[in-house]
């Protein structure tokens, strides 16, 4: 990050820390993105896991998530994670989205401690 970036960037949890059993509860709410600009950078944080879990990341029209779809992200799909105490970065420019997203953690045989988050830049610095 440049100059006051790291400073001026909006904090933003996609999933709360949480012991998810099974996808639905490794699944997020929508959650608007249209106040940013630039870069969203997504961390993707697993700890103790059973089996695998698979991240994805989604973009819908609105917060009902009509019309919601995967959506690619700038260095490619999250790792799937088999092992425990795993980080992942992942960028996604927000004006390639369609004004909201999600995080939906499909899990193989849970659970998995997960928690995903945002650091964004709001549009009026």
């Amino acid at each position: 990050m440049l100059f006051n970036q790291g400073q001026s960037a909006t904090p933003t949890i996609l999933l709360n820390p949480a012991s998810a059993a099974n996808t639905a509860a490794a699944t997020s709410a929508w959650v608007d993105v249209r106040g940013f600009v630039g870069d969203l950078v997504i961390t993707h944080q697993v700890g103790a896991i059973t089996g695998t879990l698979t991240a994805t990341i989604e973009d819908a029209t609105d917060g009902a998530g009509s019309g919601g779809a995967a959506i690619a992200l700038n260095e490619g799909a999250f790792a799937v994670v088999s092992v425990a105490n795993k980080i992942e970065r992942r960028t996604l420019n927000a004006d390639a989205t369609r004004g909201f997203i999600r995080y939906v953690g499909t899990i193989a045989t849970g659970p998995a401690l997960v928690a995903v988050g945002i650091l964004s830049r709001p549009s009026a610095l």
